[in-house]
């Protein structure tokens, strides 16, 4: 393992609760024409960093238009490769924790390949994008909005409409952080995978990419005057 994966492995990327609630009360109510507005221009600026941007980290020109979570309230490290059940298998991704019913959102243009749930998964969002790169996103939400009861059902899993074999756009929500399947003992938290060929990749310079992108779109939103 090289330096930079060492210093990698030892970094968490986080945003507070102070800054989320700063951007859901610019949102909320009473300035529906402004909040539809703000947040075009969050969506409009986060596509356009992301086709300006050329990471290092990008691979044969694939890279996430958007971050996998809604918000700023995120936590995630590069747990790539380390042990699962007692070490019988290794971390084939990248876990990514947010409250609960975060809404998660396909990171490049696709086809919805699979909507399902599976024991080790729970809920799950499988997409196929471009020249063979796939996006797979486990651990939707399986509760009751505001319970852990384990009876929430697609209905709390899935967005709306949501079809296996229809296409969506970079940025269309898919579902909702949640910790259903083996996650159940964990905080909510996406368990997200990059399969290229058939073979799982880290995606982590993939998400730390896109996570400094869709930073510096919500500190210009939270500097904008709302009044």
């Amino acid at each position: 393992m090289n330096s930079l994966d060492t210093i990698a492995n030892t970094v968490h990327h986080y945003s507070s609760v102070g800054s989320t609630g700063r951007w859901n009360r610019a949102v909320g109510g009473g300035h529906t024409l402004r909040k539809f507005t703000l947040l075009a221009l969050v969506a409009a600026m986060t596509f356009s960093l992301a086709v300006a941007a050329t990471p290092a980290s990008a691979d044969e020109g694939f890279e996430f238009t958007y971050f996998p979570h809604e918000g700023i309230d995120v936590e995630f490290a590069n747990d790539w490769g380390r042990p699962r059940d007692n070490g019988e298998r290794s971390h084939r991704g990248n876990d990514i924790f947010s409250p609960k019913m975060t809404p998660i959102v396909a990171v490049a243009d696709g086809f919805i390949t699979k909507i399902g749930e599976g024991d080790r998964p729970g809920y799950q969002v499988r997409i196929r994008h471009a020249n063979g790169w796939q996006t797979w996103y486990f651990h939707l939400n399986n509760d009751t909005p505001g319970t852990d009861d384990n009876r929430g059902g697609y209905e709390h899993a899935f967005a709306e409409g949501l079809e296996e074999g229809m296409f969506v756009e970079a940025g269309t929500v898919i579902g909702y952080v949640g910790d259903s399947g083996n996650a159940e003992p964990t905080p909510p938290h996406t368990h997200f995978e990059l399969h290229r060929g058939g073979q799982a990749i880290n995606p982590y310079y993939h998400l730390r990419d896109a996570w400094r992108r869709q930073q510096r779109v919500y500190r210009l939103f939270d500097s904008l005057e709302l009044d």
